[in-house]
């Protein structure tokens, strides 16, 4: 087959035969003309066969690939063609469009099903694949011809106007030399377009995985008037998306990646982003998205330069000074005020990598999958979903809350981009980074509390069915706004760090690898069906959400905080009304939560909370005497992670007795003990399989994490009266100690909270401290 430059070669020679036979002084003239002839009939056959074979697919030839393979063997032979039948075509196409490079496997079973031989399928899809890089090579010669055109045309008014100057001014002859200050910055805007073109075109083929040609710019007409700020994505990319028709990028990607990609935009003017603002924002999305990947998977197999080991030896930490060293920040330099907070962890999750990747991409499955951390979450754009029907170069702007549950520690919100990328046969990395400099000149809302830096996961497959992730955490936060009792917790990583991403990843992958299991644990209650587990175990949940909206007092519900004088001052109340919620008892709900400094280990601390035996040692609802557990469901390997129905027993004949739903889990970065009244018959439903939304609770409960390395917290002296080692006295490890109440004040919505009430709820919380101070013989 002739190619384009072999046609013009063969033409070219042609031409020169024709010259020959027309000089009246060559010799052998005749013999050259026979010459041109035979040329002549030859090269009208080729064409012939180009033509032919530049046809669709569904014109198999039989045998063309055998020919020319034994040729050497056998003697030529008139080619057959074998048109086949439409439906043939029709799977074929089918079938070209999801795998244009079918395995033996899947060529067999087509031929099988098609009533072809095996080489006609393969044939044809050899023939298919040739058809479209002919088609793409057609497209950019045509692109090659207007930008030659386009050129041509452009250099002859050039040179016509430098012959015949004119002054834009007066009209009449100009100076040779003399250029108007416009067209100085024209030239200047020109340059630096052209630049930024070949940056977005690397760009482009480093994300695809391909070159991208940068002709585009030859395929719409420029944009007339724009300015330097809006002329930057004036090139228009939008002929890469009839070049990459394949990927499947969300709307409007094309010109998405059209025009400069700095990392701080051109300031403008507060206003609702147009196509082109659109556009230009997109590319500095994707610039972005593929700097905080290099960034993260670098951070992730760094050597000890990079991360050092914390004092007790169980934590990395960013060396800070390395850091910045190695790496660029991507989103800018961080704003004064601010502190940094980075960790990494790496842990053994009983997940495989691909459905780890689709639960982080999905918003709402990578909140239940993190239930005590996100309090809410959403995706706000989907820039591109991946490619070849995987997350491969997924790409999509996300807003999430992340929460420490305490009422000390306020609620992060974040607006980042989420990059997925496959860097090999079962290696994974998700990657976030906050857009937040990106944003900060539009009309969008932005959150300058927190700063999320390149942080996410490494996932890769293990041969047991297990995964190997490797988590890392970066942030920059202001701290101002965080209690100091909870600053130790944050800046060592351990509030919002890479260790609590790892340990509550490695909890809940447990405890659905449970549910899922056909055996029941034998510790598990037997009398409760599968659905009643089921329906149980969505009741919980929802109970441990509700808690937590209530402590972090998040968007989830909306709170109104009270600023009442007798109330603690760490003590936080809000009130909400609850109307036309199935799930909830109508009325005005009151929510306070505060949290306390205890030289208490957390497991000990754990233990004694959710000890149904001790619960009236600190429990008003227990009628002073201990209670049963009527129902079990395990959670997890650890005993502390399980589902409870508990029941106190009646003071005497008159009280009716009542059940408690208690839901407890624990995990390397913290613990936690949730528990709500709940309707008798109701919960009898819900055990046989009933549906468990209409089942009313308030829920109430404790969070429980370690203090931290370097807490505030009080210090004891040594046995024999002295301040012990070192300049002050000796630190006692303990734990922080939320506590949570919600309650049900008035059950008309319309009625107005009482001081009364609040006096009420706040003397609970101090009761309840109280009396698990007295029963730890912790110092008050």
């Amino acid at each position: 087959m002739f190619g384009s430059s072999g046609r013009r070669v063969c033409l070219f020679f042609y031409c020169y035969l024709l010259f020959l036979v027309q000089q009246p002084n060559i010799d052998g003239q005749a013999d050259v003309a026979r010459m041109a002839e035979s040329f002549e009939v030859n090269l009208g056959r080729r064409s012939r066969d180009e033509e032919h074979e530049s046809r669709s697919g569904s014109d198999n030839m039989d045998g063309a690939s055998g020919d020319d393979q034994d040729a050497a063997d056998n003697p030529p032979r008139k080619k057959r063609y074998h048109r086949h039948t439409p439906q043939q075509i029709q799977e074929l196409e089918s079938l070209f469009k999801e795998c244009p490079h079918p395995d033996e496997k899947q060529r067999l079973e087509l031929s099988k099903r098609l009533c072809l031989e095996t080489r006609q399928v393969k044939f044809w899809f050899q023939n298919r694949r040739t058809q479209m890089k002919t088609q793409l090579e057609r497209h950019e010669n045509s692109l090659l011809r207007q930008e030659n055109d386009k050129l041509r045309a452009e250099n002859m008014s050039i040179r016509d106007a430098m012959r015949n100057p004119i002054c834009s001014n007066c009209g009449g002859p100009a100076i040779i030399g003399e250029i108007s200050l416009e067209e100085q910055h024209l030239r200047i805007e020109n340059a630096r377009l052209k630049d930024e073109l070949d940056r977005v075109c690397a760009l482009a083929g480093k994300f695809l995985g391909r070159p991208i040609s940068s002709l585009a710019n030859a395929i719409g007409p420029p944009l007339p008037s724009s300015s330097l700020e809006l002329g930057v994505g004036s090139n228009g990319f939008a002929g890469l998306s009839n070049v990459a028709t394949t990927l499947p990028l969300g709307p409007d990607y094309g010109a998405g990646i059209s025009g400069v990609l700095p990392v701080v935009p051109p300031a403008r003017p507060p206003s609702s982003l147009t196509g082109l603002d659109r556009s230009i924002e997109r590319s500095m999305f994707l610039e972005l998205a593929l700097a905080a990947m290099d960034e993260l998977v670098k951070m992730a197999q760094a050597d000890e330069n990079l991360w050092v080991r914390s004092l007790e030896g169980r934590r990395e930490m960013l060396n800070l000074e390395e850091y910045m060293r190695t790496f660029t920040p991507c989103i800018g330099m961080k704003p004064n005020g601010f502190v940094t907070e980075a960790s990494r962890e790496t842990g053994m999750v009983i997940i495989n990598s691909l459905a780890l990747v689709e639960t982080l991409m999905d918003s709402n499955r990578w909140a239940e999958m993190f239930p005590c951390m996100i309090a809410r979450t959403s995706t706000t754009d989907v820039i591109s979903n991946g490619m070849g029907g995987t997350r491969n170069g997924a790409l999509q702007l996300m807003h999430a809350e992340l929460q420490v549950l305490s009422p000390l520690v306020p609620v992060r919100e974040v607006n980042f981009l989420r990059f997925c990328k496959q860097h090999a046969e079962g290696v994974w990395a998700v990657v976030d980074v906050s857009i937040d400099s990106i944003r900060e000149t539009s009309a969008a809302p932005t959150f300058v509390s927190c700063r999320r830096l390149p942080s996410g996961c490494v996932v890769q497959d293990m041969p047991n069915g297990y995964s190997k992730v490797t988590w890392v955490e970066h942030a920059e936060y202001d701290e101002s706004q965080v209690h100091q009792l909870y600053r130790p917790l944050l800046s060592s990583g351990m509030g919002f760090g890479a260790q609590r991403w790892i340990a509550a990843l490695q909890r809940q992958c447990e405890c659905l690898a449970i549910l899922m299991s056909s055996t029941v644990p034998a510790r598990d209650h037997t009398a409760i069906t599968a659905g009643g587990r089921r329906s149980m175990l969505k009741l919980a949940q929802r109970m441990t959400d509700n808690f937590c909206a209530g402590v972090c007092a998040s968007t989830v519900h909306k709170w109104n905080k009270l600023q009442a004088g007798n109330v603690d001052e760490d003590v936080r109340v809000m009130t909400r009304k609850s109307v036309d919620d199935p799930g909830e008892p109508p009325g005005i709900v009151l929510s306070a939560a505060t949290s306390v400094w205890l030289p208490v280990s957390p497991q000990r601390l754990f233990d004694f909370l959710r000890d149904e035996r001790l619960r009236s040692e600190w429990d008003i609802l227990s009628n002073g005497g201990p209670m049963q557990e009527m129902a079990h469901i395990a959670k997890g390997q650890d005993h502390g992670n399980c589902v409870s129905l508990l029941r106190a027993g009646a003071m005497n004949a008159n009280q009716s007795s009542m059940l408690i739903l208690q839901e407890t889990c624990i995990d390397a970065a913290g613990s936690l003990v949730v528990y709500a009244p709940v309707d008798i018959p109701a919960m009898h439903v819900v055990m046989n399989g009933g549906d468990s939304a209409y089942v009313a609770l308030l829920p109430s409960g404790f969070a429980i994490v370690p203090d931290g390395p370097g807490s505030r917290g009080p210090g004891t002296a040594t046995a024999n009266g002295g301040s012990g080692a070192g300049p002050g006295p000796h630190r006692v490890s303990g734990s922080l100690l939320t506590v949570a109440f919600q309650i049900l004040v008035n059950s008309l919505p319309t009625a107005k909270l009482t001081v009364e009430s609040v006096e009420t709820v706040n003397n609970l919380i101090s009761c309840t401290v109280q009396k698990i101070k007295a029963a730890l013989q912790c110092e008050s």
